[in-house]
């Protein structure tokens, strides 16, 4: 029988709802180390597989460096620094150095797939996370395209030494350079795209041959520009003054963008604390040395005033050396299959980058969805690829260089920071690698950055704000409310 007089029985109550997000909680939701490493691999309908050994993670940071900047931007830097053009990479090195060690620390510690945005996560807050992943993009989205600009350059030169034809400048430039479409920058970000699209390790493999091949063109280039070496050409070493050093160095470290490529990695490794350190650190030691030394054949047998206006530089050295086209052209050739591996490598990275910031919700699930078959994000890879493909097709170099510096220098300053934020708040934190002297080399790291920055032009920071608008707006009307720590029930 009914007791009507009784109480109404007592319903369960509901979840508590997450707090109203804004801009304040934003900045202060940490993402714990332990949670970033536990959900490695873990994706929308599936998982990245583990099956990259340090050789392949070396690889493919260096496949990622190698490439436009030494074949396309020293022809630019020269006319800038003059022979000092090797100061300006050793400048450009060191800022790389330096931030390059703070990396290597932290991804022994935290070896997850988002590079330096997953470091800022767990160190400085959602807010200082975003910013670090929205410079990301535009470091990784925008030098693939201009990567992909110089390789244009190259493949000109290997068809004209082949079969004696180019593809028209209608076709292979920028509108505002006076074509219509750069066929050959699209195109190669497409086939990087496919190549991705077949899975992590058959990719790696194939930067591994491309890599192989472009160290052994630039080997070619120093033994037979060796042979045309003039000491007179080092005359006058520093023409246009310590300011054109430093401003080609600024201009220089687009060369070294790419060796933190590995640290994307961080889900696919094998044995990622051990590897990604030693993978970092190596790459760049190979990169840099390689480096100074080409620049030093090219200038010791070119007359720095000869740069000027010279887009496949290193392969007109080569002609000019040898008396003969066949030098040349084999440069060419072996630049074609070098810079295709950096956009390989770099169209990488951007990837894995934007399926970290998927499924922390802070960008839509697209970029975060697996595919079951491959272990890839498919759609993300193509999203990306056709994005990078058409700004490649559209917009010239020398724009695309400056946008991608100021964004990696930008990145690059809160992993030196994050670093020293890490050694207070979890000293105990197991770490494969460690920065020595303390919190000296990170301070110099993020002092190097802002030091670069400031060397870069009024027109690239300007673009640099507008970007970081752009990104703000999207943040506090997309990722602040669709963050995973903001609505920590949803899945």
């Amino acid at each position: 029988m009914l007791d009507h007089g009784a109480a109404p029985p007592a319903t369960e109550p509901s979840a508590p709802k997450p707090p109203a997000a804004s801009p304040l909680a934003a900045l202060g939701r940490r993402k714990p180390v332990e949670a970033l490493v536990n959900e490695g691999g873990q994706g929308e309908g599936g998982s990245l597989r583990r099956s990259l050994t340090m050789w392949q993670l070396t690889m493919i940071s260096i496949g990622a460096t190698l490439g436009t900047g030494i074949f396309v931007v020293l022809g630019e830097a020269v006319p800038v620094a003059g022979p000092a053009v090797t100061i300006s990479f050793v400048i450009a090195g060191l800022t790389a150095l330096f931030s390059a060690l703070s990396y290597a620390e932290l991804a022994g510690s935290i070896p997850v797939s988002g590079s330096s945005y997953s470091y800022a996560y767990a160190t400085m807050g959602e807010l200082v996370a975003w910013v670090c992943g929205w410079c990301l993009i535009l470091e990784y989205g925008v030098s693939v395209a201009a990567v992909a600009v110089g390789w244009g350059d190259y493949l000109n030169e290997l068809l004209n030494g082949t079969i004696g034809v180019t593809i028209p400048e209608v076709f292979s430039s920028a509108p505002t350079d006076g074509g219509i479409i750069d066929v050959p920058a699209v195109l190669v970000v497409l086939l990087a795209m496919v190549f991705l699209l077949g899975g992590a390790r058959e990719s790696a493999r194939i930067n591994t041959i491309m890599v192989v091949v472009k160290i052994g063109a630039l080997a070619l280039f120093c033994a037979v520009g060796f042979m045309g070496f003039k000491s007179g050409n080092y005359a006058d070493f520093m023409p246009l003054g310590m300011a054109g050093v430093t401003g080609a160095g600024a201009m220089l470290f687009f060369s070294y963008i790419g060796f933190d490529a590995a640290s994307t990695a961080g889900e696919e490794a094998k044995n990622p604390k051990r590897d990604l350190p030693r993978a970092i650190m190596l790459s760049l030691l190979i990169v840099t040395v390689l480096y100074v030394l080409v620049a030093g054949v090219a200038v010791g047998a070119w007359n720095w005033t000869k740069f000027e206006g010279s887009e496949a530089s290193l392969a007109a050295i080569m002609n000019d050396v040898s008396g003969q086209t066949f030098f040349g052209t084999l440069l060419a050739a072996g630049a074609v299959i070098s810079i295709a591996s950096v956009v390989l490598a770099v169209l990488y990275g951007q990837t894995r980058i934007l399926f970290a910031m998927s499924r922390d919700g802070l960008v839509p699930k697209a970029f975060g969805k697996v595919d079951a078959k491959t272990g890839t994000p498919r759609l993300g890879t193509i999203i990306v690829s056709v994005f990078c493909a058409v700004l490649a097709g559209l917009i010239p170099l020398g724009h695309l260089i400056d946008a991608t510096s100021i964004g990696t220098l930008f990145a690059f300053g809160l992993v030196n920071i994050a670093v020293i934020v890490l050694r207070y708040t979890r000293p105990d934190m197991e770490r494969t690698f460690k920065v020595p002297f303390g919190w000296l080399f990170p301070v110099l790291g993020f002092g190097f950055c802002v030091f670069n920055m400031t060397e870069l032009g009024m027109a690239t920071w300007i673009a640099f704000g507008l970007w970081m608008a752009v990104g703000l707006v999207f943040y506090f009307l997309y990722g602040m409310r669709r963050s995973r720590l903001a609505t920590p029930a949803e899945k």
